[in-house]
């Protein structure tokens, strides 16, 4: 069918990719890896070739260490287990025609010490606790007080991120995202309100942003630029927020220019004052844009050139085949808010394809 007059379904060059279109599956916490190797398995498997026809897939946030975690039954990648099992992931999302990134990941401060090795405290650029929750067995809880990480500790968090970049491609993906927003480490670094430190890593614009570039600087060891991507959040993710994101944000972009990166990945949470044009006209590469975006104003997007491709979430959860729902506008399944976070098949890989059972 000819993609005349909907610019999601033009095919479009990503870094060293080529993706049948401009439609991207978001990064989806559902806290269903193995409970007792955080690995991936057969289910999740299915769950991601289900929704192989996207342009690209960016895997649900997957921890580099066992200090990155924040939430139970996420996956890690730090493991041979967890290596197998997100091979097992990969493997299927190509045999079904898709093209899958892995998305690193170290959540600082927005963690429970339940989760952390002998029941350490978690970890931060400033001790300052985050007022948000995690999500344990018992369900959500608040986080736990985290401690600053001291200055001999921050090479280890970029050997990290090399070393997951690393067994990201031992697993078969076709890239890597740095995740560098949401209010975890990467983003605690670069706000002023979560990170107080009067080191080389703190203060200026620049020391905020330093952290985040040596993070590129490892995983560019391992993969070329056009293969790697990296998510930032300018607007507020609970308490973490910059006073002058405007400005940091386009600093950042400035300096990423040198890299020739694939891509950056935006959430555009509407905030006063914070111009998403300009960061995408500072920016080189390819713009992913994300947030609550549906087909319409999608296609407005593309269309006006405010983005080169746009990520989707929750219609993602509900519906394996969006795209196919976006090229015939078909109505899209609602998600099930309860199965979200935890379970099994039920809410995760049963939500039906159109006119037929899931494939």
């Amino acid at each position: 069918m000819s993609t005349h007059g909907n610019p999601l379904l033009e095919p479009f060059r990503l870094g060293s990719i080529q993706l049948p279109n401009r439609i991207v599956m978001a990064p989806l916490t559902r806290n269903r890896a193995d409970h007792a190797t955080g690995a991936p398995h057969d289910l999740n498997a299915r769950y991601y070739a289900q929704r192989a026809s996207a342009g690209l897939i960016i895997s649900e946030a997957t921890q580099i260490s066992r200090q990155g975690q924040g939430y139970i039954w996420t996956p890690g990648i730090y493991t041979p287990e967890h290596i197998a099992g997100w091979r097992k992931v990969t493997e299927a999302v190509h045999a079904a025609g898709g093209r899958m990134f892995a998305q690193l990941w170290h959540v600082g401060r927005v963690s429970h010490t339940s989760l952390q090795e002998d029941g350490a405290a978690p970890v931060a650029p400033s001790a300052i606790r985050a007022k948000t929750q995690t999500f344990l067995e018992t369900g959500f809880v608040d986080v736990s007080e985290p401690r600053a990480l001291a200055l001999d500790e921050i090479p280890g968090i970029v050997r990290d991120h090399g070393q997951g970049a690393l067994n990201a491609k031992d697993a078969g993906f076709d890239g890597v995202e740095i995740h560098a927003a949401n209010g975890y480490l990467l983003d605690q670094f670069l706000s002023d309100n979560a990170n107080r430190r009067t080191d080389r890593y703190g203060g200026s614009v620049e020391n905020r942003c330093r952290l985040v570039l040596e993070v590129v600087e490892a995983v560019l060891k391992v993969w070329e630029p056009g293969r790697v991507g990296i998510r930032l959040s300018p607007g507020p993710t609970g308490d973490t927020v910059d006073s002058q994101p405007q400005t940091l944000f386009e600093h950042l972009l400035g300096e990423l220019n040198r890299f020739g990166l694939a891509y950056v990945h935006v959430i555009e949470a509407p905030v006063d004052g914070l111009d998403y044009g300009a960061l995408r006209r500072t920016f080189k590469g390819a713009y992913i844009a994300n947030g609550g975006y549906t087909r319409a104003r999608a296609i407005e997007a593309l269309g006006g050139r405010r983005a080169d491709l746009v990520a989707f979430g929750r219609a993602y959860v509900a519906n394996p085949d969006l795209v196919e729902r976006f090229r015939t506008d078909a109505p899209l399944n609602e998600p099930d808010h309860a199965t979200f976070y935890g379970g099994g098949a039920e809410g995760y890989t049963d939500y039906p394809a159109l006119g037929a059972a899931s494939a």
